[in-house]
């Protein structure tokens, strides 16, 4: 009942910077958490940063300080603005979305962005 397509990846040199943005459509009400997680091969997908229907975020420990998550009001976009990037956050990121819907949580996910950063 979601749908998800980020964009915004790329190619970009060290100490960088990007902005991804997540376009959702669909039945977007009753969202009350929105994320972005990355993946490499034979690695496990983790989280990167988070933000609640209250606007409160997380973000993972290597990600602070560097990376910042928003949305907007109508909760239609998401967006991951990083800063100051290292190959480390080299990674094809994806957008999350969790949803509440007759007491259970629906989870839904893009098709991921690619992210290069070179040294």
């Amino acid at each position: 009942q979601v749908q998800l397509v980020e964009s915004g990846g790329g190619l970009v040199q060290a100490g960088g910077s990007l902005r991804l943005s997540c376009s959702a459509s669909g039945a977007i009400f009753s969202i009350n958490f929105m994320a972005w997680y990355r993946q490499t091969p034979g690695k496990q997908r983790e989280l990167v940063a988070s933000i609640t229907d209250g606007r409160s975020t997380n973000y993972a420990d290597s990600v602070k300080g560097r990376f910042t998550i928003s949305r907007d009001n109508g909760k239609s976009t998401l967006y991951l603005q990083m800063n100051t990037l290292k190959p480390e956050d080299t990674a094809v990121y994806y957008c999350n979305v969790k949803r509440m819907n007759w007491g259970r949580v629906e989870n839904y996910w893009g098709q991921g962005t690619q992210v290069t950063v070179s040294s």
